[in-house]
């Protein structure tokens, strides 16, 4: 992107200086003013010595005037010049932290995200941009590498059906009497239904981080109810028993959104429910402090450590890392809960995850409440 070059001017620390060099210019001509305005008050006569001894006449208020302007000149233009060389000094120690932040902000433009400045000393105007600076750094190389993460996967994910499809394509042209069409036709749409639904799912994505969604008032038990509903043969199918406890929970948001983020949390739960047999629990409501809406879902599973869970909600990273489930019904694409934190992020909300000590996860979607009439 083009700049308007800007016109040229003194450096910040030449103003300093100057402004330091005038401070004491100012000050000493003051001074000096203030003397010359005492000595108008000295007698207009010659002085002569008390001491009969010294016949000598003292010098006259005028020729004492003269010579206080004269010394007074010399001492302002040392004034000056010890006012520049100090200022100079002082403005370079003063603006050296500034310098050191501009020098990692070029360094960061370059792209070397991993620089800190790290200030040290005690607490000033310096030190507190300096940290704030270094937290803006910190978060853009975590989301600069988690974009490079969702592009790698993302190409990956997007690759490996077509790769299937055009193996499957290359063995059937090269052996078409001995294929059994139906079961090839089934697989090539089975890998095609996948990589539909990988796209739509990175659509949806990318609807929810530039378009902010239609809402309108609704309740997180109505959608949570359609979207059990939805799951309810998946769930019977791997005996996993889902307990409910549906309780209003008003809000303001897009009920197709919010059902859809039901629909991705249900089956996060269902499909990382290992082994097979298990329970998961679904709760609504509102929090009596701050009115917020809540849905809950608690499910069985392997132990996970905070570390792998704060990484869920990254797009294509799946409970057990980038490999998918072996059984389709239980296979996902690593991008349910991350399409949960954008619908979250869009209304103003928040999914909390956090690791149940006996194994499996609490994900907690936190909706603002309905506004108040």
């Amino acid at each position: 992107m083009s700049r308007t070059p800007r016109p040229r001017r003194l450096t910040a620390r030449w103003r300093l200086t100057l402004s330091y060099a005038l401070f004491a210019l100012a000050a000493g001509t003051l001074s000096l003013a203030v003397v010359y305005a005492g000595m108008k008050y000295v007698p207009n006569y010659p002085l002569t010595s008390a001491n009969p001894r010294y016949r000598s006449d003292a010098p006259s208020r005028q020729e004492i005037l003269d010579s206080l302007l004269t010394a007074g000149g010399y001492a302002l233009a040392l004034l000056t010049a010890v006012g520049l060389a100090g200022g100079w000094l002082i403005a370079g120690r003063v603006l050296r932290p500034l310098q050191d932040i501009t020098r990692a902000a070029h360094r960061a433009a370059d792209g070397a995200l991993g620089h800190r400045v790290a200030l040290t000393g005690p607490r000033d105007e310096f030190t507190d941009l300096s940290d704030a600076f270094d937290e803006m750094l910190e978060r853009l190389q975590h989301s600069f590498e988690a974009q490079q993460r969702f592009a790698a996967n993302a190409s990956h994910e997007l690759r490996t059906p077509l790769t299937i499809t055009r193996t499957m394509l290359q063995v059937a042209a090269a052996d078409p009497a001995g294929q059994d069409w139906a079961t090839l036709v089934t697989r090539l749409q089975d890998t095609n239904q996948r990589g539909i639904e990988i796209s739509e799912a990175l659509l949806q994505l990318a609807d929810l981080g530039h378009t902010p969604p239609e809402t309108g008032p609704t309740d997180l038990a109505t959608t949570t109810a359609q979207a059990l509903a939805a799951v309810h043969d998946e769930a019977r199918t791997h005996g996993i028993t889902l307990t409910t406890d549906l309780r209003p929970a008003p809000t303001t948001g897009n009920p197709v959104l919010l059902r859809q983020a039901a629909v991705n949390l249900l089956h996060n739960a269902l499909r990382h429910n290992l082994p097979a047999g298990g329970h998961a629990t679904v709760t609504t409501g509102t929090d009596p402090a701050t009115g917020a809406a809540r849905l809950t879902v608690t499910n069985t599973g392997a132990p996970l450590t905070p570390e792998a869970v704060a990484t869920f909600t990254e797009p294509f990273l799946r409970g057990r890392g980038r490999t998918a489930q072996r059984d389709p019904a239980r296979r996902g694409h690593g991008l349910g809960l991350a399409i949960v934190a954008a619908v979250a992020e869009a209304h103003h909300g928040d999914l909390h995850l956090t690791p149940d000590p006996s194994g499996g996860l609490r994900a907690t979607l936190t909706l603002p409440g309905p506004p108040a009439h």
